[in-house]
């Protein structure tokens, strides 16, 4: 099963991300979102980051997610190169993530690109079929 795949959009960049449950293509958006600016296979475990997130609703989870780390691309200069472990739950009628991820500092790689915001345009969360959808400003 493919990870994720980028989809024709005309100024920004989108993609769909996939796995074997809602958590796994939640983490492969992350990888998805982070290989737009280089190559994450490359990207060593040097460091690692703690992410809780909370939001009333799926969409809001998994773009407050990538805007966490996008706040640790601006303020720590990391790069991700794996997320660890993942784990959505429900709290009092809203959700919650929280994952591990590890990477570098993002000097130590060749970059092609940036990536400005994540935006709600033509978000989606389908947890039937495990698979989200994700567009960014670059």
């Amino acid at each position: 099963m493919e990870k994720y795949i980028f989809l024709e959009h005309t100024a920004d960049a989108k993609f769909q991300a996939f796995g074997s449950n809602l958590e796994e293509a939640f983490g492969n958006a992350a990888i998805a979102m982070f290989s737009i600016m280089t190559d994450v296979n490359k990207v060593q475990p040097k460091k690692e980051f703690k992410i809780d997130v909370v939001a009333a609703d799926l969409k809001g989870l998994l773009y407050h997610w990538l805007e966490e780390l996008l706040f640790l691309i601006d303020t720590e200069f990391f790069m991700l190169g794996e997320v660890k472990e993942l784990k959505i739950t429900r709290v009092n009628e809203k959700y919650r993530l929280m994952a591990a991820v590890s990477g570098d500092k993002a000097e130590n790689y060749e970059t092609h690109g940036d990536i400005k915001a994540i935006t709600y345009n033509q978000m989606e969360v389908d947890e039937e079929n495990k698979m989200v959808q994700v567009v960014v400003d670059i």
